[in-house]
């Protein structure tokens, strides 16, 4: 049941996030100490920094002069979710999925990235296209990432892992890009699976419209989501923005294939600094396009995984998914004890010899190459020929 307090702040944090991009620090710190409805009473009134007052007296006006009013703005907002067949989930909802709070901790100041290192807050709001709830959905999820211009090779990766998580009932969570995304979320689609495309602009713009069709198909059958709200535009710094919010969510990020500078690969890297699995697949050494994946591998806290069981052995529970050894192909001299296989290296294809030649040569005693050398006959690796012996044809 939703109550009045909790219906206040639901409004109050939709607000926030039609009047300041998401992840801002400030914002976030804000809302923590005094909550969503008194945070937004005082970036509407000035107390707050200059910068996050002036960004939110620039959104309030619009292209008019009289400042919009924050909870008609919210109003607004929900109306326009509606139109679109889409919800606005905040953590005052059931389904909001709590792991998203982890973000907390990933904020650096002075960061490389500027303000897309320092503003990466949990979202105060999410728009979703899409029937599942978003914590079920998340909550059993794999992000699967790399390259808008992928590889013959990167592709089949791409769509091996997407369809092999999906069928075993896992989320395959992406950005909806072409390349890698593309690949594994058709894949996950085609195993009659979830797969959720986290957006960098408005749920009612996706990006790329060149993938009209597979957004089409998500919103039937899978999800789309944003923190944007509806009729944001697909800036470039919403992606570097974005990619927290896909690694944060899921269990693990897997890289398919990344260039050196790559998008993809600062997913993976909040996901390490998550305390999530980061993991990356390793491609041909003469490829640009895996050459990303490969600086990540050398990393000790990056993971090499070429299936989808050693991706759930890496995000699944404790002893529930553990990915089976590698099978290696085995040959009829692996049955062998140690001094049967050393007397079976003496004996000779295409010459006959004795018990103590063949022990000599074989540098161990005549009593233990005659007691070995029954069993090599029994199993078909030596024939008996003339007094002695020799090298049996198998097969």
């Amino acid at each position: 049941m939703t109550t009045v307090d909790s219906e206040g702040a639901r409004l109050a944090r939709i607000a926030l996030s039609c009047l300041v991009e998401p992840g801002d620090r400030e914002l976030g710190t804000l809302v923590r100490a005094v909550g969503p409805a008194a945070a937004l009473e005082r970036v509407t009134g000035g107390g707050v920094s200059e910068r996050l007052r002036d960004s939110v007296a620039v959104r309030r006006t619009g292209t008019g002069s009289v400042p919009a009013d924050p909870v008609r703005l919210a109003e607004g907002a929900l109306e326009r979710a509606e139109r679109l067949g889409a919800r606005i989930v905040t953590p005052e909802d059931d389904e909001w999925p709590g792991q998203l709070g982890d973000l907390v901790a990933l904020s650096r100041e002075g960061g490389p990235g500027g303000p897309v290192d320092r503003d990466t807050d949990p979202p105060l709001a999410i728009w979703v296209r899409g029937a599942a709830p978003l914590d079920e959905a998340f909550g059993r999820s794999v992000a699967v990432v790399g390259a808008r211009a992928a590889t013959g090779y990167g592709t089949h990766v791409a769509t091996e892992l997407g369809y092999g998580l999906a069928e075993r009932g896992w989320t395959v969570v992406s950005g909806g890009a072409f390349g890698i995304d593309t690949a594994a979320h058709r894949a996950a689609l085609s195993a009659g699976g979830l797969t959720a495309a986290v957006l960098a602009c408005g749920v009612d713009r996706p990006y790329p419209v060149g993938n009209m069709s597979l957004f089409e198909r998500l919103l039937d059958e899978g999800l789309l989501v944003s923190e944007w709200p509806a009729g944001a535009a697909p800036h470039r710094h919403r992606f570097l923005i974005r990619n927290r919010v896909i690694a944060a969510a899921t269990r693990g990020t897997v890289v398919v294939e990344a260039a050196g500078r790559s998008g993809a690969r600062q997913t993976l890297g909040r996901a390490r600094r998550l305390g999530r699995s980061a993991m990356a697949v390793p491609g041909p050494v003469t490829s640009h396009a895996s050459a990303g994946c490969h600086e990540e591998l050398r990393r000790l806290d990056t993971r090499l995984v070429t299936n989808v069981a050693e991706i759930l052995e890496e995000v699944g529970r404790i002893g529930d998914d553990l990915a089976p050894a590698t099978p290696t192909a085995q040959r009829p001299h692996d049955r062998l004890d140690p001094l049967s296989a050393q007397v079976l290296d003496a004996v000779l294809p295409g010459r006959t010899r004795t018990a103590e030649e063949i022990a000599a040569a074989a540098g161990v005693t005549a009593r233990e190459a005659r007691r070995s050398l029954p069993f090599l006959v029994n199993g078909g690796f030596v024939a008996p020929h003339e007094g002695g012996y020799r090298l049996a044809r198998l097969g």
